[in-house]
């Protein structure tokens, strides 16, 4: 009886990706990749802090569709690349600190410390995953947890097969940042898209933040501004100047992100004919190795991914209408 009692109150998630072992592995311990896929559907992530190291702390924070925020936080007990991942799993609130699950209304009899296990496998050519967190009440509250593990591990999913779709090349020593993708529809309508100042915010940066088109003259001499924004208000601007527009085989141009002026990257866009499908090639290319660096370490990866996938599937109904 006691060890049926124990299966009853331990979460136990196995799940198949078709991706390997080092990108689900990234996926579970950058920043900017868990922010695309942490919390429940509708949820999203407007803070995500990972101190990767054993002994260091994460604090998440996932934001309901009617706008209401949950903290977790835990600290890395065990790390093994690509293999195991083993840390404590605790309610918080938004500084950190561990709350009671009735904090967030929740009446099951929660331990105020958890301790999950995560393990990485290879598995049929992608990568097997399982997820073991005992402990948990076996009433309402579980199930409902169970159902926000698999409605996250649905959106992993879908990011791992935009980021084994979209290529990053970046050559240690060199300036620039090579991103390719092929996509499933003629040139004319991807140049279409990418030129098109009406559908830039449906695309162009994370899902999270709005994006309002204040200029955009796609001449050569033309300018563009674009602003971001985010739940709490905060703007992000960048802006630059486009120096050759050669419909629909290339774009040049400028970018410049206003919170850092002065660093000024060149951008050339191509789009290569493949009948039916088009091979989008983004080379970008920084003033130094460090700005390039320094570009990725804050999540240029993560972002082009996400880019990408919301181009893909503004293509896609775009081509559905057509």
């Amino acid at each position: 009886m006691e060890e049926a009692q124990q299966i009853r109150s331990e979460i136990l998630i196995e799940r198949v990706f078709d991706a390997p072992r080092e990108l689900v592995w990234k996926a579970w311990t950058e920043p900017g990749y868990v922010k695309r896929w942490w919390g429940a559907k509708g949820f999203t992530e407007p803070v995500i802090r990972i101190d990767l190291r054993e002994e260091g702390r994460y604090l998440f924070g996932m934001r309901s569709p009617e706008g209401q925020d949950f903290w977790s936080t835990g600290e890395y007990r065990e790390i093994a690349p690509a293999e195991r991942l083993v840390f404590t799993d605790s309610f918080s609130d938004a500084e950190g600190n561990v709350v009671p699950a009735s904090y967030y209304g929740m009446t099951g009899d929660w331990p105020l410390e958890l301790v999950a296990t995560v393990t990485f496998e290879d598995a049929d050519g992608g990568t097997k995953v399982t997820i073991r967190e005992p402990g948990v009440p076996a009433d309402e509250d579980r199930d409902m947890a169970v159902v926000g593990w698999n409605e996250s591990l649905d959106k992993l999913a879908d990011v791992l097969k935009g980021a084994a779709k979209t290529h990053l090349t970046a050559e240690p020593g060199k300036q620039d940042v090579v991103i390719t993708r092929v996509f499933d529809a003629p040139r004319d309508a991807v140049f279409g898209i990418f030129a098109n100042p009406d559908l830039i915010p449906r695309w162009w940066g994370p899902a999270n933040l709005t994006t309002t088109v204040e200029e955009m003259e796609v001449r050569p001499g033309g300018t563009w501004r674009y602003v971001q924004r985010d739940a709490d208000g905060n703007e992000y601007a960048f802006h630059g100047v486009y120096h050759d527009i050669t419909p629909p085989e290339r774009l040049v141009g400028t970018s410049e992100f206003e919170g850092e002026p002065g660093r000024v990257t060149l951008e050339t866009v191509t789009f290569e004919d493949l009948g039916s499908r088009t091979r989008v090639t983004d080379r970008t290319v920084f003033s130094t190795v460090e700005d390039r660096d320094a570009a990725l370490a804050s999540g240029m990866r993560e972002g082009a991914v996400e880019s990408m996938d919301r181009f893909a599937r503004l293509l896609e109904e775009t081509q559905r209408g057509a």
